[in-house]
């Protein structure tokens, strides 16, 4: 007996949202390991680039709505994997930066997003997986 595909699976963004679906909960397993969060790695990768970024702009570049991200920080600080600062440029804007332990966490957990891309990349191959990264740019843009 053939089973017949729903047809919500021929729209775009019902197959990128079920794509996201299965690498989110691949990568939140795979960093539960380590007691972090996927928007905390998020913001631990982009504060590892070295740009001092306002709350504001961190929200954007991490995909968090700023009240979110307030209270995501918040439990960094904490748990001592950020601290934050007045900007240098802005006296009334916050700048969040990693501490030594949010840089050391963050080398940990970079090896797990790491793997998890691989493992993607060998199931569509090199070329596929590029081409795939431009493709989803162009659309997030």
């Amino acid at each position: 007996m053939e089973t017949s595909q729903n047809p919500i699976q021929d729209y775009l963004s019902y197959a990128l949202a079920a794509a996201h679906r299965k690498v989110a909960a691949s990568l939140n397993s795979r960093l539960k390991q380590h007691g972090i969060q996927i928007e905390a790695w998020r913001i631990l990768e982009t504060l590892e680039a070295g740009q001092r970024l306002t709350m504001g702009q961190l929200a954007e570049v991490v995909l968090m709505n700023p009240p979110t991200l307030t209270k995501l920080v918040d439990r960094m600080v904490s748990d001592g994997l950020v601290h934050r600062q007045v900007a240098q440029a802005d006296h009334r804007q916050i700048n969040v930066l990693p501490t030594a332990l949010g840089k050391k966490r963050m080398l940990q957990i970079r090896q797990e997003v790491k793997e998890q891309d691989a493992e993607f990349q060998s199931l569509l191959g090199k070329d596929e997986a590029d081409k795939l990264i431009e493709l989803l740019r162009g659309v997030s843009q």
